[in-house]
């Protein structure tokens, strides 16, 4: 397997020691029985208490050897594979932090873990059989085979009639199993997204009472997974006692033929002894290598599972020698734009043209699914335009570097998220290096400060993941600190002030005036109260700009917008 392959052979010198003690080991699981045929034929036979005693001794140095040797094969096989897990999931992890939007739509996140866990593992077992057995059987089975000629040609026959029997039995097992395999990945990956969407949406579900319901839909996909799974572990489990099988008719075979061998003086006591000996190990040699060739393609479907996200293309590429500072500052254009989601047919965004310059509040408003969030999602370049150009500070967004690009904007998206850590940890994920008054001002700002000193520690409080333990009005403040902390160029605010009451609103606009004097402050908005004092409103409706211009000009000369206005303001505030 070529992925295996090409992570296992940057340990070349743990590779060169598992070859080593995979014949050390050889050395010793052969070794003895051929000793043991000497000491019953020569010592035992003869009485020969010295020569037993000196073979004997010669046993315990040779056992010592292939216990070193196991050691070494264990540990070198294990340190191959499970360093070759860790990098496998570091090179997932990088891989998906490339991946815009689209590609994790088109994996999903549920498929997205499965693979950085379950297939990861599921090929770190696989290796390490591979690297205890598929290497050590071709030596042990070689070489039995060769002592088993050697010792008796006639006894052989029993070997060569039996082999066959296992190969053929190995291949039928690996063609069924592999189909199985697939469906059972899959399966685990509902399994797991099932799981998500009831441990993420636990409020949702007890809130309308489908606790049942959600259990039901539990329940049918885990005993289609449990099902899945008894198939394919059924199958496994009857190669292991077919093998038995097939020894313990082979052992009774030898002892038929070499009875009569014995009494007619062809075969000695002590060469039967070590006949069974390697025969033994011969078959057991293509018993190992069977679980191989069984684990394969289990092995197989998860290895093209990892390699289809490690050989995706990102559609959003950082360009090389991209531009990463520019002597304009503060300006965004939308020039003709016109976006198509990737899976969409028809677009979202149609012929969007607009100018923002520094120390302009522009803000866009429309009905829900007129594209308001779409249209910010492609500054920051979450997506690419289909027709037309973004230009920030006169240069095209997709020749920026997107590290310096993303580095003029802080960001406030729509869905509110907090990292599990603390408050400080939280609002310095906009700025690593800020310090205690950069923290604090930027808390006053966006009205947090008073809630973050209201806890126990402060600004080392804890946040549990997701900010369980925020309300929506702490985390969207907790969130507008962390932009602000970064004193970017660009403020993106994605309906960022949706769970905030009136009062701390009308404060959290009032600082922000002065905090984003020398910025681009762009602000998605459902409630007019938030963008009444915007320098440019934009009207977009079904994806298309339908005015353009401060409230009270879009009072007079928009319909939409009047009908937006009308139904939050009094009769008093429209006439103001």
């Amino acid at each position: 397997m070529k992925l295996i392959l090409k992570y296992i052979k940057k340990y070349k010198l743990l590779l060169v020691l598992n070859i080593i003690s995979i014949f050390g080991f050889a050395l010793v699981e052969l070794g003895i029985p051929t000793i043991m045929a000497r000491v019953i034929d020569t010592g035992i036979v003869n009485k020969d208490i010295a020569y037993t005693k000196h073979m004997g001794i010669i046993i315990v140095g040779i056992s010592i050897v292939g216990a070193m040797g196991t050691i070494l094969l264990g540990y070198c096989s294990s340190k191959i594979s499970t360093s070759m897990i860790r990098d496998i999931r570091n090179d997932i992890f990088k891989k998906s932090q490339e991946f815009s939007h689209s590609e994790y739509n088109k994996f999903g996140i549920s498929s997205m873990i499965t693979r950085t866990t379950n297939d990861v593992f599921q090929l770190g077992q696989f290796t390490t059989t591979l690297l205890r057995t598929a290497l050590l059987t071709p030596v042990m089975f070689s070489v039995s085979l060769v002592m088993i000629i050697r010792t008796s040609v006639q006894l052989s026959a029993v070997l060569a009639i039996t082999v066959p029997f296992i190969v053929l039995g190995v291949i039928i097992i690996a063609k069924i199993a592999y189909p199985i395999s697939e469906k059972q990945q899959k399966k685990l990956d509902k399994l797991n997204r099932i799981s998500r969407e009831n441990l993420t949406g636990t409020r949702v579900i007890r809130a309308f009472g489908n606790d049942e319901h959600e259990k039901q839909r539990f329940e049918e996909i885990n005993n289609d997974y449990t099902n899945v799974s008894k198939k394919l572990y059924k199958l496994m489990a009857i190669s292991q006692p077919s093998f038995f099988l097939l020894l313990n008719l082979a052992i009774l075979a030898i002892f038929w033929i070499s009875s009569k061998m014995i009494n007619l003086g062809t075969l000695q006591v002590g060469q039967l002894v070590a006949f069974i000996e390697y025969l033994f190990h011969a078959m057991f040699s293509i018993m190992l290598f069977s679980m191989v060739f069984i684990m394969y393609p289990k092995a197989q479907i998860s290895a093209d599972r990892i390699q289809e996200i490690l050989n995706e293309e990102p559609i959003i590429k950082n360009p090389k020698d991209g531009v990463k500072d520019t002597a304009i500052k503060g300006i965004v254009e939308f020039a003709n734009v016109t976006f198509t989601y990737p899976d969409g047919e028809l677009p979202v965004l149609k012929d969007i043209s607009f100018t923002a310059v520094k120390g302009e509040k522009v803000a866009f408003i429309g009905s829900t699914g007129s594209g308001k969030s779409t249209l910010v999602n492609l500054i920051p370049r979450f997506y690419d335009v289909t027709e037309g150009s973004i230009r920030i500070d006169g240069v095209d967004v997709r020749d920026y570097d997107l590290k310096a690009l993303r580095g003029k904007m802080g960001f406030i998206p729509q869905k509110t998220l907090l990292f599990t850590g603390s408050i400080s940890t939280n609002i310095k994920f906009g700025k690593n290096d800020a310090d205690k008054k950069e923290l604090e001002h930027s808390a006053k700002v966006a009205q947090a400060y008073d809630f973050i000193n209201s806890k126990p520690e402060k600004f080392k409080e804890l946040v549990s993941e997701g900010g369980s333990n925020m309300s929506g009005g702490q985390k969207q403040r907790l969130s507008i600190a962390r932009a602000l902390v970064r004193k970017p160029e660009i403020y993106i605010f994605d309906d960022s002030f949706s769970a905030l009451d009136f009062k701390t609103d009308a404060m959290l606009r009032e600082k922000l005036k002065d905090e984003t004097r020398e910025s681009v402050l762009l602000i998605v908005a459902q409630r007019i109260g938030s963008i009444i004092d915007a320098n440019k409103i934009i009207v977009l409706n079904e994806g298309e700009i339908v005015g353009i211009g401060t409230h009270k000009e879009l009072l007079k000369t928009c319909e939409i917008y009047y009908e937006i206005a009308s139904s939050q303001l009094t009769k008093e505030e429209l006439e103001q």
